[in-house]
């Protein structure tokens, strides 16, 4: 990508990047508010939810407020839960603790299961009603800027050749320019990664935290069906010392939507979350919701976790981070969308006074401000300490004290006798030393409940033009080989739940080759966050490549 490039220009009032829940809801609020404001959506995946991966129980708080007869438009928030249970596991049994000693938030009485990607493809056919323009297929590849003001984003650059440079079908793309620019790309976007290096967003930052999201979607017969059960779990497989667990929703036509959370701050470079999910499966409280059904959809994403601590500083000049791009999900709750929701609909709510008082360009301080006296600043306020307790103490007495510390924090307005409490190293800097920690020899896939990375990628339609230049970019070739492979054993090829990173050996075992096969990649982002050496940069590639995920 060359930046002597001449592009053409379009011009909008707002350009958002991400066609995800705080970029749908942003551009809805703005056409509510002024109709008058030209709205331009951006989405790198093929179609509008292609790209969206979550559980998901929503919380309608949000819905509520952007459409309150949301019912009547049709939402497809059609499977409320009736049941709501929690488990720690064992190796062959559980506990099931009761619903409630839980706080309020984390009771789902009044939320609904739904894929969320469907979702956003309702949103998208309300926001397009009211007159946004919704580019999907156009990934935003790199941002542009005037002086130091973001001023738009290159889209629909095609046809480069592996070694970036222009190939016979080069489609240079063009610019799209607003006065505002809303970053909504999820987690680890590297427009967001860009700018917030570029502004210095998260100096005043705790480090950003994360977790890895695996998700299958199963089709079950009726004996294994329960509509409106929502189940999640602790323990088994992981250690105490492991953060993560499991959720697992009934709704609709007998699906049954099943993941596997592990956060990245483990220490053992020998720990493959997807190969911890695969054995979950043949837990004898788990394996009878699968029984008899198939699975039918596979995907896998990064979760932000860091919770308020690291929530950067949300506006630039130019424009603002929306959702998960500012690390918004609630841990305890492994709820975002709404909060999401929120963060589009207050960013729209702050651009749209701006324009009609004649102050467009100016930074939106009133958005950051709007952000910290809402309920959703209140909302991760009450449960800031939940991650750092749960990583300093493990999982056992760590949740215990997270759950209790919820409590204190929402009777008490926020206090919290542990203050604030830090994060410290990033997830990379956690992982540990190949010679520390034992190898974990993990069970072969068995076809029914367990299966292979391969298999998996396959449901979840990744496509990538293997003809463009790799996604995924070393900043030192050497560095896999050289650094990561005698220090960590090279936990790429692990952490990673797609098969993406191998190192592969001659015919003796011998002369170790690190091979990146791209095209496998359904854009977790885990490799940009994990990666102990800090070598991988996840960049978007071109538009409408990567994963197209259904109901998910």
């Amino acid at each position: 990508m060359s930046e002597a490039v001449e592009r053409e220009a379009m011009e909008y009032d707002v350009v958002i990047v991400g066609a995800g829940p705080s970029g749908l809801s942003a551009a809805i609020r703005l056409k509510q508010i002024n109709p008058e404001i030209t709205v331009a959506v951006i989405e790198k995946g093929a179609e509008v939810g292609a790209h969206i991966l979550s559980g998901a129980v929503i919380d309608p708080i949000a819905m509520n407020e952007l459409f309150p007869n949301w019912k009547e438009l049709g939402a497809p928030l059609d499977t409320p839960v009736t049941e709501d249970r929690f488990m720690m596991l064992g190796p062959q049994g559980s506990i099931s603790a009761p619903m409630w000693g839980m706080p309020r938030m984390m009771n789902n009485h009044g939320n609904y299961i739904a894929s969320l990607g469907n979702i956003c493809r309702w949103l998208a056919g309300q926001a397009e009603g009211l007159g946004v323009e919704i580019y999907p297929g156009m990934a935003a590849s790199a941002p542009v800027f005037d002086g130091e003001r973001l001023a738009g984003v290159v889209v629909g650059e095609f046809g480069l050749n592996k070694d970036g440079t222009p190939g016979p079908n080069y489609e240079p793309g063009m610019e799209l320019r607003g006065k505002y620019v809303f970053i909504g790309e999820g987690v680890r976007g590297s427009l967001a990664k860009v700018l917030k290096h570029k502004y210095g967003l998260s100096k005043n930052s705790e480090p950003e935290k994360y977790g890895i999201g695996i998700k299958e979607l199963w089709q079950v017969p009726d004996a294994a069906f329960k509509k409106g059960l929502a189940v999640h779990t602790l323990g088994w497989p992981l250690d105490n010392a492991t953060g993560g667990g499991s959720f697992m929703y009934h709704f609709g036509d007998n699906y049954v939507a099943i993941g596997f959370v592990v956060h990245l701050n483990y220490k053992n470079p020998w720990l493959s979350p997807f190969d911890e999910f695969q054995r979950f499966k043949h837990h004898p409280d788990v394996a009878p919701f699968l029984e008899g059904g198939k699975r039918i959809a596979y995907g896998a994403r990064a979760i932000s976790e860091g919770g308020l601590q690291s929530v950067p500083k949300t506006y630039f000049p130019g424009g603002v981070l929306l959702g998960d791009s500012a690390g918004l999900l609630n841990v305890p709750r492994i709820k975002g969308s709404h909060n999401a929701m929120k963060s589009g609909m207050l960013a729209a709510e702050a651009a749209a006074a701006a324009l009609s008082s004649g102050r467009a360009g100016d930074e939106l301080v009133e958005y950051e401000t709007a952000f910290k006296s809402s309920w959703l600043h209140k909302e991760l306020k009450t449960v800031r300490n939940f991650k750092p307790l749960w990583s300093k103490f493990g999982t056992i007495p760590g949740g215990v004290l997270g759950v209790l510390d919820v409590h204190i924090a929402a009777a008490l307005g926020g206090w919290s006798p542990f203050g604030t409490m830090k994060h410290g190293k990033s997830d990379a800097e956690s992982t540990g030393l190949a010679k520390d920690h034992k190898p974990i020899v993990y069970p072969k896939p068995d076809g029914v409940l367990s299966f292979d990375k391969l298999s998996s990628v396959f449901l979840s339609a990744t496509n990538h033009d293997e003809s463009q230049p790799a996604h995924l970019r070393l900043r030192d070739p050497s560095v896999p080989i050289g650094t990561n492979l005698p220090k960590y054993g090279e936990p790429a090829r692990l952490y990673c739940p797609a098969g993406v990173y191998e190192v592969l050996y001659d015919e003796q075992g011998n002369n170790p080759k690190f091979q990146i096969n791209f095209q496998n990649c359904v854009h977790c982002k885990t490799c940009d966050i994990k990666d102990p050496s800090q070598n991988i940069d996840w960049t978007t590639p071109q538009g409408g490549d990567g994963p197209n995920y259904p109901n998910m």
